[in-house]
């Protein structure tokens, strides 16, 4: 049995920040239902890459990715009808998780106090950009703009430069670790004393907890690469086009054991490049590793795909998807060797309605067809 086997979730959310959360309880054993609707499409089906057709809605490896082991049902939350079967789930739910704008699950009838209506302990667990308090309330904005408001931005470069973006909506990979816990934390609250609660997880807060040591004293400023509390920090070329490994070195002894095994007189960095240029990145890995050099192959996409050390250690699973095909998908990067976790493929788009509305929520067969053909549950 996974550690969350019986765990029960509403999962409204949709792109990244919501989703990422959900995927974490679903591939430990929790039973995560998707609310999605073909006429409001979750963006994250319409995220690159894809397989074959990109109007294909199932066919997204992002999406994919981002939703293992979850179920989908289609409810098109602005039907009245649409509403009172989502009023439904969350009567079966345990947790409700949204990451809509501000004020829109109130508009639908779904707030927190409605939901407590429903069910006096659940337990709705919201993320968004500013938090639903405080001096930002109701900010609308995306992954970036949090990069933006918590310093990530400004940290990001080289000291010559200006303020660069990271390449991803990082905090919608940051602020998901940060509300899984709180979810977590609430539900071991709610076993104690019988009470739900409103969870509220910015995406600025979490990324500015990351980086807040940088903060310290108000000292931070772009840096590159280097790091000035060692002898050498930074990357350098191997053989491989486009080959690179990064390489420290903190103490004395590591300067002189760099410099035996790259057979150079100093630690020049011009120096240190035409040495590493001749080797290949993963070799020479392996000998400065046993040289007692901190070091690391910088590994691309496709190294990282076929890492020999990521696939020993279960990180990818490889699963038979009805439109990607066998493909690899990410597990939790951790192992629980007494309740492992499950991971099944991210669901097509509506693909368990009959399944949810009718044997879970036992809702009539005939009104399910008839909600589907008004496009209630759509």
């Amino acid at each position: 049995m996974s550690a969350l086997s019986g765990l029960k979730v509403a999962d409204f959310s949709w792109v990244g920040a919501g989703p990422r959360a959900t995927k974490d309880l679903a591939d430990n054993g929790a039973t995560v239902i998707k609310i999605e609707s073909r006429r409001r499409l979750d963006l994250g089906r319409r995220s690159p890459p894809f397989a074959g057709d990109p109007a294909d809605v199932d066919g997204s490896a992002f999406f994919a990715q981002t939703n293992t082991s979850k179920k989908s049902v289609s409810i098109n939350l602005s039907d009245p009808r649409g509403i009172e079967v989502a009023r439904s789930l969350v009567a079966w739910a345990d947790v409700v998780v949204e990451n809509f704008g501000p004020g829109f699950m109130e508009r639908i009838g779904l707030g927190f106090d409605m939901l407590r209506e429903i069910k006096p302990d659940i337990i709705l667990a919201s993320v968004s950009v500013a938090g639903k308090t405080g001096p930002m309330a109701g900010f609308r904005g995306y992954g970036n703009s949090a990069a933006a408001h918590s310093g990530h931005a400004w940290l990001t470069g080289t000291s010559d430069a200006p303020p660069h973006m990271p390449p991803l909506a990082y905090g919608d990979v940051v602020a998901p670790m940060f509300l899984t816990v709180a979810i977590l934390a609430a539900l071991e609250h709610r076993a104690r004393t019988g009470e739900g609660q409103h969870v509220d997880v910015s995406q600025i807060e979490p990324m500015v907890h990351v980086i807040a040591d940088l903060y310290a004293g108000d000292a931070a400023a772009k840096t590159g690469n280097e790091d000035a509390s060692c002898l050498l920090h930074g990357v350098f070329p191997t053989r491989e086009d486009d080959g690179w490994i990064a390489i420290v070195v903190e103490t004395g002894a590591q300067a002189e054991a760099l410099m035996s095994t790259l057979n150079i007189p100093s630690l020049d960095t011009d120096t240190i490049a035409a040495a590493t240029s001749g080797h290949d990145k993963f070799a020479l890995f392996d000998l400065l590793g046993r040289a007692g050099v901190p070091a690391g192959p910088v590994l691309d996409g496709r190294d990282i795909s076929e890492n020999p050390e990521l696939r020993k250690a279960g990180h990818f699973v490889e699963l038979d998807h009805p439109v990607l095909g066998r493909s690899d998908m990410p597990a939790p990067p951790y192992r629980l060797h007494g309740t492992p976790g499950v991971i099944t493929p991210a669901p097509l788009l509506g693909q368990h309605n009959r399944e949810v509305f009718v044997d879970l929520l036992g809702l009539e067969p005939a009104e399910i067809d008839a909600l589907i053909e008004q496009g209630s549950l759509a």
